[in-house]
């Protein structure tokens, strides 16, 4: 199949297409680079630099079997400090990707979600249909799944949404202004430095491998069953902050206690996925939590931490 990626420099996406060239597939990546660098891009992408929210976007698409949407603004404290770039690039680049699939005739879009539409929640494990969105970014992500609703109703596109929970692994967004637990402790303590954590460390995610993730993004692109549904993609279980923290050093066989630091805002107190109906199709996570710190822990020393120093 020729498949088009948007944000195929950024964590997931540059994962995702990884994936789909091993398996075959022609791959064409779109990003701007503002988030994700290009050393990041599979060799074996063809890529194009362009910006999704680009009018001449459709013409990327010509050709394309499927479109997987990934591109977004995802850190929530940069959402929070910059509403209008979130909604700009969340809201009209979203609404641009579909109206750009129209253009070029591609029925086929499998788009991000988010898990923090369930930021309000307050039932554990949380099902599809008990979206909470708080906020900026869970609001720019709520308003895009309208959005997106809308196209598949009157342009007969067939659409399928995915709510990523926290999602770690290789290349892992650690150039953010506040990077991710994972790579965030992992960095840290590889350096000798004390990690940050926001809070008490008691806040409670769920966190899903990335190699997970592409199993069921695969299983889209080909099982008819997820057209016009939505999924929760997590692994049905969560950590605290701390138990995270704790688990990373004894991995690393490190003794350094962490800093703590005042509270994020617009962050919720806890996540939980209801995987059930992604389960229901025979998709099911593979990789446990110890596996998957060691392959980000060998790819951060490798690639990160080992890189820089020399």
């Amino acid at each position: 199949m020729k498949i088009a990626v948007t944000g195929v420099a950024g964590f997931i996406g540059s994962n995702l297409a990884d994936r789909l060239l091993r398996e075959g597939h022609q791959v064409v990546g779109i990003d701007n680079l503002a988030y994700g660098p290009r050393e990041q891009i599979p060799d074996g992408v063809d890529f194009r630099l362009i910006d999704i929210r680009d009018p001449a976007l459709g013409k990327q698409f010509e050709d394309m079997d499927v479109i997987y949407h990934l591109a977004a603004k995802n850190c929530i404290a940069d959402c929070q400090d910059d509403p209008y770039e979130t909604s700009d690039i969340n809201i009209t680049g979203t609404v641009n990707v579909f109206r750009a699939a129209i253009t070029a005739h591609v029925k086929r879009i499998i788009y991000a979600e988010s898990s923090a539409l369930y930021e309000g929640a307050t039932v554990y494990p949380t099902p599809e249909s008990d979206i909470a969105p708080r906020s900026f970014y869970a609001v720019s992500k709520a308003a895009g799944m309208l959005f997106a609703e809308a196209f598949a109703r009157y342009h007969d596109l067939r659409t399928t949404a995915l709510r990523y929970f926290c999602v770690y692994g290789p290349r892992q967004d650690y150039r953010r202004t506040i990077p991710p637990v994972m790579s965030a402790f992992i960095i840290k303590l590889l350096r000798g430095e004390r990690p940050i954590i926001f809070g008490s460390g008691e806040k409670r995610r769920d966190f899903i491998f990335v190699d997970d993730v592409n199993d069921f993004h695969v299983m889209c692109a080909f099982d008819d069953r997820t057209v016009g549904n939505v999924y929760n993609i997590g692994s049905g279980s969560n950590y605290s902050v701390l138990e995270i923290y704790r688990q990373i050093a004894k991995l690393l066989n490190s003794s350094t206690e962490p800093e703590f630091r005042d509270d994020l805002p617009g962050e919720a107190q806890q996540n939980l996925a209801d995987v059930s109906l992604a389960r229901a199709l025979g998709w099911q996570p593979r990789t446990s939590l110890e596996e998957g710190l060691m392959k980000s822990i060998d790819f951060i020393r490798r690639n990160v931490v080992d890189s820089a120093s020399t």
